[in-house]
């Protein structure tokens, strides 16, 4: 059974969601208030990097998939997804300001709506979120009747550069809902899917996907800790890891040691549930421990960098991956910024590589030379650092001897020639 849906905001998890539902069957109306992107959509060109997904949006582009910056679909949706940012607030905490918005032009729009409707949370919000803020915020807007509209909380479980698969084939779908008819109705639409599903409350909902994020940022600044030590003891972390990793009690996954976990969800994820906890009477000691070691470990590198060269001042160092993980070209957080920063502060010269990510980076910081390929970023440079696990890092070799000198130093496990040192190894 198809249903209609309508997804609000076209960044990364809306873009994808509204694609993988098209792709099941529905008629997805992506709402998206830049016009740049909105226009790129309905040529089937995606604003981000992500495997899989252009070819989704030119099979299904203006047939029943739309872009649209208009919230004319929302009457006619059965379901209505939000899909908008919560970045990090200045506090710390989640800001909410774009939920609130978003809620407040849906529940208007619903004003000219007949039957039953589904609002489905799908941004990464804190605990309560739903139902003290989206709910009321949708039902006095709308003017409608307590009985006409449901209220559903289904957090996202997307790998950026896995995006695609991950929501065709995810681990397990998660709703929380408000009462039984909302979260049966929102159910149908994953119809076709095949993962364990999982009824829960609307808060329980919200707070499965702080845990899962912050579980995993724990993972990461533990192995770094772990590397941090092995590092010391001349022992090769990734041999010890291989060896916890086949623990089913721990698995291997998030363990690999280096420069720390960046990104659009795990470092704000993490902060705001420091804020919530603390907002509680809580003092969550384990989650600021994970956030002081993610903030070393990049000065880690640096600290390599002046033992094996010296003074940084004047010196070239070629910085090569920039997007915070390799298959995507998403900068945000990305432990190269921090590494970058503190190379410019010393006098350093800086030339930068990445497959995907020189755009977004240069935005970031633009102060610094972005070049074509590694070998213009390694010519004649005193060091080079690497800063994410592009699988095509593993093959440079030569172009390692148009360096003035063979300084590298990596923060992610990927190169095979055997000059480099690793952070944690």
């Amino acid at each position: 059974m198809h249903t209609r849906i309508s997804v609000v905001g076209g960044g990364y998890v809306g873009l994808v969601s509204a694609a993988c539902f098209s792709q099941l069957g529905h008629i997805v109306n992506l709402i998206e208030i830049d016009p740049t992107k909105v226009q790129a959509i309905n040529q089937g060109r995606p604003p981000i990097y992500e495997n899989g997904l252009e070819e989704i949006l030119l099979a299904h582009v203006g047939k029943n998939l739309t872009a649209t910056s208009s919230y004319e679909s929302i009457p006619d949706s059965e379901v209505v997804l939000i899909c908008v940012g919560t970045p990090q607030a200045q506090d710390g905490g989640a800001d909410l300001s774009m939920i609130s918005s978003a809620a407040r032009s849906i529940g208007i729009a619903l004003q000219r709506s007949d039957g039953y409707h589904v609002v489905a949370v799908k941004s990464t919000v804190p605990p309560g979120t739903t139902e003290h803020l989206v709910r009321p915020t949708v039902m006095k807007c709308s003017e409608k009747d307590a009985n006409a509209i449901g209220f559903v909380m289904n957090p996202e479980f997307l790998r950026e550069g896995l995006a695609v698969q991950d929501f065709m084939k995810p681990d397990r779908i998660v709703i929380g809902s408000s009462d039984q008819m909302a979260g049966d109705r929102f159910e149908g639409i994953y119809s076709g899917l095949e993962a364990p599903l999982i009824r829960t409350s609307l808060t329980a909902a919200e707070m499965i996907k702080y845990t899962s994020n912050a579980f995993l940022s724990t993972k990461i600044s533990f192995s770094n800790e772990i590397g941090n030590i092995c590092k010391r003891l001349g022992i090769d972390v990734y041999e010890v890891m291989k060896g916890v990793g086949l623990d089913h009690r721990i698995n291997p996954y998030f363990l690999n040691a280096g420069a720390g976990f960046g990104g659009s969800c795990f470092p704000k994820d993490v902060s705001a549930l420091i804020h919530l906890a603390k907002n509680v009477g809580e003092d969550p000691a384990l989650l600021n421990a994970v956030v002081e070691i993610n903030d070393k470990q990049p000065m880690r590198m640096i600290e390599l960098l002046e033992k094996r060269v010296g003074n940084l001042q004047g010196k070239k160092i070629a910085v090569i991956g920039l997007a915070f993980k390799n298959d995507t070209d998403d900068a945000r957080e990305s432990r190269a910024i921090p590494v970058i920063i503190e190379l410019i502060q010393r006098g350093a010269k800086v030339a930068a590589y990445d497959p995907q990510a020189n755009s977004s980076m240069s935005k970031i910081v633009p102060e610094i030379s972005y070049c074509a390929n590694p070998s213009d970023a390694l010519e004649m440079a005193d060091a080079c650092l690497v800063m994410t696990e592009w699988p095509e890092f593993s093959y440079l070799d030569r172009e390692f001897d148009l360096m003035k000198r063979k300084v590298i130093i990596e923060g992610r496990r990927i190169l095979s020639c055997k000059d480099a040192e690793g952070i944690c190894w």
